[in-house]
């Protein structure tokens, strides 16, 4: 591919790029002079409570110390999928198969020992 042809392709993918942005600002804009800027009702903000009474402030701090865990579910998830082709071709891996398998499982032990030791996973209220 010469010169001039990559530069039509990206020439083309800008136009492209630069179509999509208009047609998107043009809808909002005929949008906008159809419908007009309408006010907000004065309980479209307020926090939505199964139908009851609000109770409290909507802007209350609270402690997310799950997100460790639903990553690290992430980190052993993604491990189990990678050992499953291991699994199906082991017995053509031989025995440099099997230590490829001991030492990346032993990487994320050793992750895993890490966080233990930090004390990520201690559930705090």
């Amino acid at each position: 591919m010469d010169y001039l042809t990559e530069l039509q392709a990206g020439i083309t993918a800008i136009v492209f790029f630069l179509v999509g942005l208009a047609i998107v600002f043009v809808t909002i804009g005929i949008a906008r002079l159809l419908v007009g800027v309408r006010p907000k009702p004065p309980g479209k903000l307020d926090a939505y409570e199964s139908g009851e009474i609000p109770i409290g402030d909507v802007n209350l701090r609270f402690n997310v110390n799950y997100y460790i865990f639903a990553l690290l579910f992430l980190l052993f998830d993604v491990e189990a999928a990678l050992l499953f082709p291991w699994a199906v071709a082991y017995d053509k891996l031989g025995w440099l198969g099997f230590f490829e398998a001991v030492v990346f499982i032993g990487i994320l032990a050793m992750g895993l020992v890490y966080a233990w030791r930090r004390g990520v996973l201690k559930w705090v209220y």
